[in-house]
């Protein structure tokens, strides 16, 4: 029989067993829960990444169908008179433009102050006031909140004493 008197003498400390598992038992549930947790933010952020993903799929496509939009848009400026087949372009038009409405499609305003964030600035011209879009070239457009086509615009430039002149190259 051995008793507390013995461990001492020895160096040794009485261990107890049930004390251990419990302390290993512990040991393993916390590891067990930080795997749970590892693995439910992974399939959160799974979820995330394919929601993600199936947002902006179609930013290809739609990229490609902006050139159509375009060519409408370049076709529809030099009509002379509104024939059954101009209203027919334009009405094909505006279904095109409602079908990419509806899957995330909107257009960048490009009236008042230059913003680098959606408008890409080709060249200034002198004005009254510095930052302001003087002319649009191209319309820009977002898709699901991501700039999809910055807005290619003619900027403003305070007119100094000096003689100014336009920067486009055309």
């Amino acid at each position: 029989m051995t008793d507390k008197s013995e461990n001492v003498e020895t160096g040794e400390e009485a261990v107890d067993p049930l004390a251990e598992a419990q302390a290993q038992a512990e040991k393993y549930l916390d590891m067990a829960r930080r795997i749970q947790a590892d693995f439910d933010n992974f399939r959160k952020r799974s979820q995330r990444d394919a929601e993600e993903q199936r947002k902006y799929a179609c930013s290809s496509i739609v990229g490609d169908l902006l050139t159509v939009v375009d060519d409408l848009d370049r076709a529809l400026e030099h009509v002379d008179e509104e024939t059954e087949f101009v209203k027919g372009i334009r009405g094909v038009r505006a279904n095109m433009m409602k079908v990419l409405e509806a899957n995330g499609l909107k257009e960048i305003p490009a009236d008042g102050r230059f913003d680098p964030e959606f408008h890409e600035a080709l060249c200034t011209v002198d004005g009254d006031v510095d930052g302001m879009i003087a002319e649009v070239f191209q319309k820009g457009y977002t898709l699901n909140g991501k700039v999809l086509r910055y807005t290619k615009v003619k900027v403003t430039k305070k007119t100094t004493e000096k003689e100014g002149e336009d920067t486009c190259q055309e």
